[in-house]
């Protein structure tokens, strides 16, 4: 009896993980965490997460992770020393609501 031959083991291509999506997305263009979120389908919160741990990651390599501050619409404050990723909720200056928001990039 001969014995058949295996054909060998071939994974299937492995589609993009939500981080090198958003690397990917990032790279040389500037995005908000909403516009990351309707172009991938997560939720924001989902996303702020993920862009923490992808300027950790960064911070080792040697790209840079840019932030834009937010900003006042009302009175122009600019959140400069900001540690959180996400928006504002109101302005310390105004009281304003009207933020607009952070945007992220690499370069």
């Amino acid at each position: 009896m001969k014995k058949r031959l295996k054909e060998p083991f071939i994974p299937l291509a492995r589609q993009e993980t939500i981080r090198q999506k958003i690397m990917e997305l990032l790279t040389g263009t500037t995005f908000s965490a909403r516009d990351l979120s309707a172009e991938i389908g997560s939720s924001e919160r989902d996303i702020y997460d993920h862009l923490e741990h992808i300027r950790k990651t960064l911070g080792k390599g040697g790209e840079n992770f840019i932030i834009i501050p937010a900003a006042c619409r009302k009175c122009n404050f600019i959140f400069r020393k900001r540690d959180k990723l996400s928006k504002p909720g109101r302005c310390p200056v105004c009281r304003s609501e009207s933020i607009q928001e952070p945007l992220f990039s690499i370069k």
